[in-house]
């Protein structure tokens, strides 16, 4: 069946107890969304219900509300909600406990990481509700704990991700534990084969409610992206870090492992970075999600699971610095901003290999993301600026500011003149958020970022790069031992500086040296790919190249040189692992004197 009947307009048209409108008032609940609009009279009228939303919209109270009107009456456990993840189900349980916070209902959270202990005990004081993960949930009743027979409504949150987590065979032995005639309510960003098959089996005539023409939306998300080189990804980040507005920040990282390494990263950059992944400890877990709710931390690197169900009101930004490679975990990531019909700003670091899988998501999103450049330095420090504005103008304002002028008047008693206190002042500020003030400041991105934002515009990612003549292939002139062309001399050297890109390389170019030749399969094609894809290096930059059997040397401008260097940057060349070195002087030839040979004595 639809769900056909008029939308609600406020809370107050729906048949709820007062004991639950007070608790929804108290909590700020003005106007449903559209989702609680459409979900919530069919589920008090006890039809079953298939409800598709993004998250954020608030699907939690679209089912919670009805859910807790279901516990009034009688005792027991009744109703059970079921979640991908303890963070998820630790948010639900809290939710519905505001809504009930003037009705004597018990509830208990269970999922994995934890003891049995402290659930165990929850279970036997007696619970009216369970929100559970659905692996918990069946260790709590195969060992007896808790029967599921007199559960009236059932609850699936975020189905989807519950499929894509692998818990789709013991969300079926879940509804197989409960009576034949119990209510259920399934909520899923998208409806994949399994999750319909589900639905067809255990669902009754389900009402549908779709509150967007598409299963899922990001339309509310400013959202944008950098091209970036993938060995100048955290280069690019903290760029991005230190140029955008206050708020905190979510950033994306594809594996456990590389959550804990970037989240250290930025702490060496004196970030206040936490990490946020499934091998951390239930403790150390709530201790990061506690520090981001009060406003203590304030980046947060996480994987997807980890953060699915994660609801901070202030998050502002999600950063993607590994893209997903589906685009409905996309859309569930940036998500955790522009909650309750606030702004939020996603930002997405591409690379090269990531180009064909951000033009999935901007087709399933029928929209094209946005391609903006890695911070200038005068970008950073005028960011930096306005920050340090804000901060003074705050603290001006400050209720404590007559305890700040006490330690003026205390100051000027002993010989300090405003303006040297004030120096003072702002250079601890300066030094304590490494401010630095530069005459000469660049407002240009950096070197290595240049020629990303170059092909960043082109659909393909093919914009500004050198045609197909300019690239080395099998006719160019590069110095191979095998090879000679007019005016190289017979070591392989050259008196004029190597053609690229139709501009001359200076002649005062720096030759460098990497630890691998021939005899390692390195092509000219395979070096110039590595400088221009993975370390950024513009084309033109590049000048001569020659391969011996065990080194390559590369003549590249004077400022390419001091980037490669810089940063001594590891990158690979046919698996093999290589940085860059000064190349120690050629030597000069020695020049080659014709040999004398006795003639030979003549055969008789």
């Amino acid at each position: 069946m639809s769900a056909s009947a008029a939308p609600a307009e406020s809370f107050a048209q729906f048949a709820i107890r007062p004991e639950i409108a007070a608790a929804l008032e108290q909590l700020g609940f003005e106007q449903p969304t559209p989702i609680q609009q459409r979900c919530i009279g069919p589920l008090l009228e006890g039809h079953d219900l298939i409800g598709r939303a993004r998250t954020g919209s608030g699907k939690t109270a679209a089912f919670g509300i009805p859910l807790i009107e279901s516990l009034v009456d009688g005792s027991g456990l009744r109703a059970l909600v079921l979640a991908p993840t303890r963070e998820l189900a630790m948010q639900i349980t809290k939710a519905l406990r505001d809504y009930a916070a003037r009705l004597p209902l018990r509830f208990a959270t269970l999922y994995g990481g934890a003891a049995y202990q402290p659930q165990l005990a929850a279970l036997r004081r007696g619970v009216d509700c369970i929100v559970a993960t659905p692996g918990r949930l069946l260790d709590h009743v195969r060992r007896g704990n808790v029967t599921l027979k007199t559960v009236r409504l059932l609850v699936l949150d975020e189905a989807d991700e519950m499929l894509r987590m692998g818990f789709i065979d013991d969300i079926t032995e879940i509804f197989e534990l409960t009576a034949d005639d119990r209510q259920v309510a399934l909520f899923s960003a998208t409806m994949p084969k399994p999750i319909r098959e589900v639905a067809k089996a255990y669902l009754k005539d389900p009402a549908e409610v779709q509150v967007e023409q598409r299963g899922f939306s990001a339309d509310h998300i400013d959202q944008a992206r950098i091209d970036v080189p993938s060995a100048y990804k955290l280069e690019a980040l903290v760029r991005v870090l230190q140029a955008k507005s206050p708020g905190a920040t979510i950033i994306f990282a594809r594996t456990r492992q590389s959550c804990d390494e970037l989240a250290s990263s930025l702490c060496d950059r004196s970030f206040n970075a936490r990490a946020l992944h499934g091998d951390m400890s239930q403790a150390a877990r709530e201790d990061v999600l506690s520090a981001l709710r009060t406003r203590r931390l304030d980046l947060l690197v996480a994987t997807d699971v980890a953060a699915r169900g994660l609801d901070v009101e202030h998050i502002t930004h999600v950063i993607n610095f590994d893209l997903p490679e589906e685009s409905e975990v996309y859309v569930n990531r940036i998500g955790r901003t522009g909650r309750a019909g606030r702004s939020g700003k996603a930002i997405n670091l591409v690379t090269r290999r990531d180009h064909n899988t951000l033009r999935r998501i901007e087709a399933q999103l029928k929209r094209r993301i946005e391609v903006v450049g890695v911070p200038s330095d005068a970008m950073i420090l005028g960011r930096q600026r306005e920050a340090l504005e804000g901060e003074l103008l705050s603290a001006i304002e400050h209720p404590d500011q007559p305890q700040v002028r006490r330690l003026i008047e205390m100051f000027h008693q002993q010989g300090w003149t405003d303006e040297r206190l004030l120096s003072g002042a702002l250079g601890i500020l300066m030094r304590d958020r490494q401010l630095e003030i530069q005459e000469d400041i660049s407002d240009q991105p950096p070197l290595w970022a240049r020629q990303s934002e170059g092909r960043g515009g082109d659909r393909h990612g093919r914009k500004d790069r050198p045609g197909r003549k300019d690239r080395p292939g099998r006719n160019d002139r590069v110095d191979r031992p095998d090879r000679k062309s007019r005016g190289d001399r017979k070591d392989g050297t050259s008196d004029r500086p190597r053609q690229q890109g139709g501009q001359p390389v200076d002649a005062n170019a720096v030759t460098l040296s990497l630890p691998v030749g021939s005899e390692h399969g390195i092509s000219p094609r395979d070096i110039v790919g590595a400088l221009t894809n993975e370390l950024g290096l513009p084309y033109a930059a590049i000048g001569r190249i020659h391969i011996a059997d065990q080194e390559a040397r590369i003549a590249v401008s004077r400022e390419a040189a001091d980037h490669l260097l810089s940063g001594r940057k590891a990158f690979f060349l046919r698996g093999n692992p290589v940085n860059f070195g000064d190349a120690p002087p050629r030597s000069t030839p020695k020049p080659r004197t014709k040999k004398h040979h006795k003639p030979r004595a003549k055969r008789r």
